[in-house]
């Protein structure tokens, strides 16, 4: 199945650090390693999950970020919630060892193993050599933009969870995934832009209506709002389908990018893209690698 530097985390460097002309990032959508993934790792080995066209892809990429849309953790401190996932640690070698360099965790299921879990996974996806994204000791800190990469410019990540949370309740100064409003996000876009007109700043939003083709008109005016501020482009998630992939003002907007590693069989399930950006000193072009899980 298949296609920074964390201002909180202050372990790694940023990637792209060492200079170069060309940048190529690629992003995935959703990543469960759980329910139905689980028995397949169980039954044929986690390399069966991956393929050779999406490998391709990162392999020529500098970075890959994708969603992780479950725990890895070895706490089983689950949630009430309808669902609950949990990914075994060690998992995620397989996800470096393809490509992966940051795992983004502001979405819904991050925290399925409650905050001890959420830390946990955080710290594990650090353990296995990637960066993990939106997570924080505090909402605050989960809140900050991550520094991507320097070189060719200055490459900008947002990553916000736009939805409730069930049975989670907010405490903005304990352990958390960032879930920072579209005003505040639209603030930080400005103040970004101002700092660096060159940086290229990216907004990864999980949101939307699951199993439809098709973002709401509310979605449409945020994106628009977010590009209008100063966004180069927003790639987005959680619907589990490929939705409206728009071009707004020159810019990219992906609604929802649509299931990666996952285990729903409907043909409205399946069908995913990895967007892979290639960033120059002055010019941002995007190639769209359409793939069928």
């Amino acid at each position: 199945m298949a296609v920074m530097m964390s201002l909180q985390s202050g372990k790694m460097p940023p990637a792209g650090a060492s200079g170069g002309d060309t940048l190529t990032i690629a992003f995935t959508g959703d990543i469960l390693l759980d329910r139905g993934v689980r028995q397949k790792i169980n039954d044929h080995g986690i390399e069966s999950l991956f393929d050779k066209k999406s490998d391709s892809v990162f392999r020529c990429s500098n970075l890959v970020v994708g969603n992780l849309e479950c725990p890895a953790t070895t706490l089983r401190t689950p949630m009430m919630k309808k669902f609950v996932f949990r990914a075994e640690p060690e998992w995620l070698e397989a996800l470096r060892a393809h490509g992966f360099t940051h795992l983004n965790l502001a979405n819904n299921h991050s925290v399925d193993q409650g905050r001890r879990g959420l830390v946990d996974t955080w710290h594990n996806v650090e353990q296995y050599g990637m960066i993990p994204v939106g997570v924080g000791n505090a909402m605050a800190e989960a809140a900050q933009p991550v520094l991507l990469a320097e070189y060719p410019r200055k490459v900008w990540l947002l990553a916000s969870l736009q939805m409730p949370l069930e049975h989670f309740p907010y405490l903005p100064e304990a352990p958390s995934v960032n879930q920072e409003s579209i005003d505040s996000m639209l603030v930080r876009i400005r103040a970004l832009r101002v700092e660096d007109s060159t940086a290229v700043i990216l907004v990864s939003l999980h949101w939307g209506q699951e199993h439809t083709l098709e973002p709401t008109p509310m979605q449409r005016r945020i994106a628009h709002r977010l590009i209008d501020a100063g966004a180069d482009a927003l790639i987005c998630h959680h619907t589990h389908t490929l939705q409206t992939i728009e071009e707004y003002h020159g810019k990219y907007i992906y609604y929802s990018l649509g299931n990666f590693i996952f285990d729903q069989e409907r043909d409205i399930n399946r069908r995913t893209c990895i967007p892979q950006l290639i960033i120059t000193r002055d010019t941002l072009l995007v190639t769209n690698h359409f793939i069928t899980i």
